[in-house]
Order: C-alpha cells, then sequence, then structure tokens
C-alpha cells in the first residue's frame, strides 16, 4: 500500500454502522434487559429530553457538549427504528435514512434538480411550497405537535398563521430586553396565581382557530 492509499480517510457516516450493530447486540436475546423492554411510548420522553439537552448544549456554545448530546438523539433515533423492525409493516434505520435522503432531494430542486431558487428567501419559500404539496393542511394546526412548551407553539403558529398582536406593543432593542419582558410576565402571573403557560396555549389555539381551543 503506498502512502497515498494508508492516508485516505473513511467516507463519513461508516461509524454510523457500527452504532446500528451495537443497538443490534443490545436489543437481541442476551442483551440488555432495560432496553429490551422499551417501547417507543417508553422512549417518547427521553427523546425529548435529549434534545432539550442537545439544544442547551448548543446555547452554551461548549462544541464537545453538543458532540456529546447529539450522540445521545442519535441512540434514541436508533433505538426507535431498531423496535419497529417488529412492527406490522416493519421498517429499520435503512428505511429512515432512505425517507430522509429522498425528503432532502426532493425540496431542494435548486441543487439537484432544475430549481431557480437563489436567495434564502427563495429557497425557504420553495421548500415550504413543495412541503404544502408533500402534505396539504385542512387547518393550520396539521402536523403542529400540540406537545410543544407554549412559547414554542405559539411562535410556529404565529409564523404559520401570519397572526398578528391584538394589542400595541413596543418595538424590542433586542432579544436580552424580550427576555426581561416575557421573565416579568412571568413573574406577574405567578404572583397571581395564574398559568403563564397555559394561558399562552389556550391564547395561541384560540387565535389560530377557536374550534381548537382546549
Amino acid at each position: 500500500m503506498d502512502d497515498k492509499e494508508s492516508t485516505v480517510e473513511p467516507r463519513r457516516g461508516e461509524h454510523l454502522l457500527e452504532v446500528v450493530r451495537i443497538i443490534d447486540v443490545l436489543l437481541s436475546p442476551g442483551g440488555d434487559a432495560w432496553k429490551r423492554a422499551q417501547t417507543h411510548q417508553s422512549l417518547a420522553r427521553f427523546l425529548l429530553e435529549e434534545a432539550y439537552e442537545a439544544y442547551d448544549a448548543i446555547e452554551s456554545g461548549n462544541l464537545a457538549a453538543v458532540r456529546d448530546e447529539l450522540g445521545d438523539v442519535l441512540l434514541q433515533v436508533v433505538l426507535h427504528a431498531r423496535l419497529a423492525e417488529q412492527a406490522e409493516p416493519p421498517w429499520n434505520i435503512d428505511d429512515v435514512a432512505d425517507t430522509l435522503a429522498a425528503k432532502l432531494i426532493r425540496r431542494n430542486p435548486h441543487v439537484f434538480a432544475d430549481g431557480t431558487a437563489t436567495t434564502i428567501e427563495e429557497i425557504t419559500a420553495a421548500w415550504e411550497r413543495i412541503k404544502r404539496e408533500e402534505k396539504p393542511r385542512s387547518s393550520v394546526l396539521d402536523g403542529v405537535p400540540m406537545q410543544m412548551p407554549a412559547l414554542a407553539l405559539a411562535a410556529k403558529l404565529v409564523r404559520r398563521a401570519k397572526l398578528t398582536a391584538d394589542i400595541q406593543t413596543p418595538e424590542f432593542a433586542d432579544e436580552d430586553e424580550l427576555g426581561q419582558l416575557l421573565l416579568a410576565i412571568v413573574a406577574r402571573a405567578t404572583d397571581q396565581g395564574l398559568d403563564a403557560e397555559g394561558a399562552l396555549r389556550r391564547a395561541a389555539l384560540n387565535k389560530a382557530g377557536p374550534d381548537h381551543a382546549p
């Protein structure tokens, strides 16, 4: 083997196969009893927790922590895919990857086909248009995860339904000023014994459509 061949880097993604192999061992007879006892439902909260931990790592700016936390998110993805091999009809991690690859190619025609989008705004608009064609909605709430925290849910509904405020609000100088105001509102609500989370969730759903309000 010459020097050129000896320094060739392995293709990115090859180590993912080792993760799949390890999960196969853990979920096989004689493997890890805890993991073998799990279901999609029992694992759901861990997927959410790991996503939040990855978010925290990103916010901290610690890239080593980001790498570690993304590994934990990946673990949940591989676990769910492995469990689905016993579903009806069954599917596996390759099906997950194939579905994602096809979606990325479909939704980026400016790269993989004859799309003409060039600016970020045009690319985003094309992505949303293709997404709507793939998944037609009967309401603005279709496809919106109702378990999202109220603030994230409200932001998503505002973007999707192009909602506007019913009251006059000042322009914010920056996110720090916005954060201080939100904190003050939550503090005042708590002092009055009010549920800020529930109140915002109900207001967002009411605004999106009264028929969907809890």
